[in-house]
């Protein structure tokens, strides 16, 4: 039976220790006894740091939001020193960093204790965590199936009850793809909000997973503001984001779209969830028409294939820079390297175009905006896929890149744009399986989404529901 902490989110968790109710040291040994006990089937928490962990909860922790709550990074940019960082490849494996990042840093700050690494496909390139270095994170809702990606091993730990929240990234929905899959709130900030790995382009961003509304906006709180020598800035909020749950969306102009903007032919049931969003945003007071943003869909596309070829070529060229040795071929996967082969194989004017069609596509969406405040889609293409579904076959390393891109119709669209998005569990299948509603804002409108947000959570309540893994 899971313990009494397991499905409190990091809210109530924090309070519980502001009142001296429990210690953040109990609160650590309860998590560890979760991750212990339900790792071995889902593989979500690839690098425990217990010892350091206890080593944090047993001295005064800094006085923050979420001083004393149990913690899981991303084995992906979020640096912790002294604790290897391997992006989810062999090549990287022996990496450890010297510093902390700056989001780890301000995680830290808050108050979080830091209890592992979680899960990630290599270099964060696949929508799902399935990579040969630590073998597949697994779905807590299906084991067979995908916890999607990157932040997949984020998602199965937060969903499964092993820790309240975790830290994710997303630079083409890696935060909301894992989302959907596991029945999770994902939300991706605008561009700038959060500090920002090394990304000239613009498309990833930094934030958390989480199973309420409410820790999203509190974390986002925390470390909300980019640091000195970022390329991107969003406009500061107006008030805290925590204040915002409280203060109703009013009457929103919604615009949902049921099909793919592009080829890609969208699974019936995600179609049936993204009707049933916005009947339920209907039936909350709140104007709603189907309709979709006049976007050049192939143009956008083949800037965001070129620029992640180009990110993969980038990656591999990283590795000695990082690791202070040159790995052998075989030591990344044959998609990595076929991916970056293709990426050598474009010119520094055509890489030059490719980011300029990104700020094209911001301007179209911000068109849009000026009849909509909110655009809703399916997050995914399918529900969650079974595990192997993106396998590469041999005779072409590159052939799981394709199946891929379907199953991501939309979330790539905004990392492209650099608007605030999230994916909301609302819908689950006749398998019971979850799939995610998408809603995206204009650039720097985190507070309007926050605020549809909460009024969601209080309609369709979704906490209860809790995966087989875990029951």
């Amino acid at each position: 039976m899971m313990d009494a902490f397991a499905w409190l989110d990091a809210t109530a968790q924090a309070a519980l220790v502001r009142k001296r109710e429990v210690t953040p040291l109990e609160l650590l040994d309860a998590a560890v006894a979760r991750i212990e006990r339900l790792n071995p089937q889902l593989n979500a928490v690839v690098t425990p740091m217990f010892d350091q962990a206890r080593r944090a909860a047993s001295v005064p922790l800094p006085d923050g939001p979420f001083t004393g709550v149990p913690f899981l990074l991303k084995d992906l940019t979020a640096a912790y020193a002294g604790v290897p960082m391997t992006s989810g490849s062999l090549a990287m494996k022996d990496f450890v960093p010297l510093a902390d990042s700056e989001l780890v840093a301000r995680h830290k700050r808050a108050g979080f204790v830091i209890a592992g690494k979680t899960n990630t496909p290599e270099f964060g390139l696949l929508p799902t965590t399935e990579p040969a270095l630590f073998g597949p994170a697994r779905n807590p809702w299906a084991l067979d199936r995908t916890t999607g990606g990157s932040s997949g091993g984020s998602a199965a730990a937060v969903a499964s009850g092993m820790v309240p929240a975790a830290h994710g990234n997303d630079g083409g929905g890696s935060i909301r793809i894992p989302a959907s899959c596991c029945g999770l709130f994902g939300f991706k900030p605008s561009r700038g909000r959060n500090p920002l790995a090394i990304d000239p382009s613009g498309l990833q961003v930094e934030h958390a997973l989480t199973r309420s509304v409410r820790d999203s906006a509190a974390i986002l709180d925390a470390t909300q503001g980019a640091q000195r020598g970022d390329p991107f800035h969003a406009p500061p909020p107006a008030r805290p984001y925590v204040e915002e749950l409280c203060a109703g969306p009013g009457k929103l102009r919604i615009a949902f779209t049921s099909r793919a903007l592009g080829a890609t032919t969208l699974h019936e049931d995600c179609v049936a969830a993204v009707r049933d969003a916005a009947k339920l945003c209907a039936d909350l007071g709140h104007n709603v028409e189907e309709a979709a943003p006049a976007l050049l869909v192939e143009l956008i596309s083949n800037a965001l294939n070129l620029i992640w070829r180009a990110g993969a070529a980038a990656q591999i060229d990283a590795v000695p820079l990082l690791a202070g040795r040159v790995p052998a071929e075989g030591e990344f996967e044959p998609l990595t390297r076929a991916l970056a082969q293709q990426g050598r194989g474009y010119s520094a004017p055509e890489l030059f175009l490719a980011m300029g069609m990104l700020q094209i596509a911001a301007q179209s969406m911000s068109a849009f905006y000026q009849q909509y405040d909110i655009w809703l889609t399916p997050t995914l293409g399918s529900p969650p896929v079974p595990l192997g579904t993106f396998d590469s076959t041999p005779d072409d390393p590159a052939s799981g890149f394709a199946p891929a891109e379907a199953f991501v119709p939309f979330t790539a669209l905004i990392n492209a744009t650099g608007q605030p998005a999230m994916s909301v569990p609302l819908y689950w299948n006749a398998e019971g399986l979850p799939i995610g509603a998408h809603f995206v804002a204009p650039f720097g409108d985190e507070p309007t989404l926050f605020r549809l947000a909460a009024q969601l959570e209080e309609a369709r309540p979704w906490a209860d529901r809790r995966p087989p893994v875990s029951a």
